[in-house]
């Protein structure tokens, strides 16, 4: 059985350059180290920001200022991307993300927060090489195995995704050792994490990661896709999976502490939630290539709609079905994110592939940029179980309409 998305027709794809066999497992590699850099712009960044202004209202500036910057550096990683640099692309989102890290440190002990939200904004090129390294897997194997390829690194992404947070303690102490402040421990762990992945990723560029200009590749590219129809099912799964689980998980880690659950209690229900967004992943990613992505897509909206149940159901004593809620949140989104990614890679033409890439992960950006703030005012409004209740109809349903475009595109 395959998908019903056709790939667009084009010229042979020419064989993986000789050499790249082993370039799948160390762009995994290379994204598990670099990954472990996460908590400082997600976790630590809102900490910080409570810390210097002493108000809970400029803790969400941070993030934001990060998932703006994590947009735009996908455009320009992809970008560069098109012109066949992928591995200096993302090599280069490391190292302004280093950089970013080793401005909010300083500036977070000379008490400048203008400073440590442009730090913020160089960071999220990090975040965006993070995520787009996915695509530079799959972009050295066959069109049949992309799947597995990004599938594998997002399984890698889950090592540091979930390490990350832990670090926080000892990057703490390190911090208070050093007479830094201690919410900018994460910083230094970042400036490490990142610095070691950018270092990888120039010498991946030496390895089969980076070749000449690819097959077909057009000029005027980002317009072109953005005028191109092709692959927006694609996208807009990407966008609408990242916004339910944005959107959830922005309140839900207060509704479980409302709850009387200690803050041990609610990290572990959050890293178990992390675990099911990427851990299943190398086996997703096989499934879409053996029964297509468009399968995987609706599977993710089903996942979606069922933790809307649950959340509907959960009040504020119920760890159990908060648990189980957020556990389908995060299958929901990797049936989204990896079908959608494999759905890209099959819809979109060569020559436009790269660009694309960079804006579906804009898209997924801008999609987390707009929940967050509109999930605490739903929430404030309808409260926890209405938000849950509401993302996982919306998604669910958008997803169901994702899939019936992308079964009726033209050949």
């Amino acid at each position: 059985m395959s998908s019903e998305v056709p790939v667009q027709p084009h010229r042979p794809v020419p064989p993986p350059p000789r050499g790249t066999a082993a370039v799948p497992a160390l762009v995994a590699l290379a994204t598990a180290v670099g990954s472990t850099g996460l908590a400082a712009g997600g976790t630590a960044g809102p900490l910080l920001a409570t810390a210097m202004t002493g108000s809970a209202a400029a803790a969400g500036l941070p993030v934001a200022m990060n998932l703006a910057g994590q947009a735009g550096a996908a455009i320009l990683i992809s970008r560069l991307a098109s012109q066949g640099r992928r591995g200096p692309g993302l090599a280069a989102g490391f190292a302004v993300g280093a950089a970013g890290a080793a401005l909010v440190v300083p500036a977070g002990a000379s008490g400048s927060f203008p400073l440590v939200l442009l730090g913020s904004v160089l960071l999220g090129a990090a975040n965006a090489a993070v995520f787009l390294a996915r695509y530079a897997a799959a972009a050295v194997v066959p069109p049949d195995r992309r799947g597995r390829a990004l599938g594998r690194v997002l399984s890698a992404t889950a090592v540091g995704a979930v390490v990350s947070p832990v670090l926080l303690g000892p990057g703490a102490v390190l911090a208070a050792h050093a007479g830094l402040v201690r919410e900018s421990g994460a910083y230094l762990v970042a400036i490490v994490a990142f610095g070691a992945a950018a270092l990888a990723f120039a010498a991946l560029s030496r390895a089969g990661l980076s070749g000449g200009r690819p097959e077909g590749a057009e000029t005027g590219g980002v317009l072109r896709a953005l005028r191109s129809s092709r692959a927006w099912p694609a996208i807009s799964a990407l966008a609408l999976t990242n916004f339910a689980m944005v959107g959830v998980m922005t309140v839900a880690p207060v509704h479980l502490s409302a709850g009387g659950d200690g803050l041990t209690a609610v990290g572990l229900v959050v890293a178990l939630h992390v675990v099911c967004m990427f851990g299943p992943s190398a086996v997703t990613g096989a499934l879409a290539d053996r029964f297509g992505p468009v399968y995987l897509i609706a599977a993710g909206g089903v996942f979606l709609f069922g933790a809307g149940v649950l959340g509907a159901m959960a009040g504020e004593h119920d760890p159990v079905v908060m648990t189980l809620h957020l556990v389908l949140v995060g299958l929901g989104w990797n049936g989204g994110v990896v079908g959608g990614s494999a759905l890209l890679g099959a819809t979109a033409s060569p020559g436009l592939r790269t660009h694309l890439e960079g804006i579906g992960e804009a898209a997924m950006g801008l999609a987390a940029v707009v929940a967050a703030p509109l999930a605490g005012v739903v929430s404030a409004i309808g409260g926890y179980r209405g938000l849950a209740a509401g993302l996982g109809v919306f998604a669910a349903a958008g997803l169901a309409l994702t899939c019936t475009r992308a079964r009726r595109r033209p050949s």
